[in-house]
């Protein structure tokens, strides 16, 4: 799972870069909601692989 959270983010970093520097302006916000949610995802995933482990 933690995997695919790091992959999603990636892919939302990327479409963040497109959509905040004006390529493509109608993306921006999508890429804006995209980048928190799957940063929450990340965190969420680090943390339940970190209370898997322990």
């Amino acid at each position: 799972m933690l995997r695919w959270t790091i992959i999603f983010l990636v892919v939302a970093i990327i479409a963040a870069v497109f959509g905040f520097g004006g390529i493509a302006a109608s993306a921006a916000g999508i890429a804006k909601i995209l980048f928190y949610i799957f940063i929450v995802l990340f965190l969420i995933s680090l943390i339940s692989g970190m209370l898997r482990k322990g």
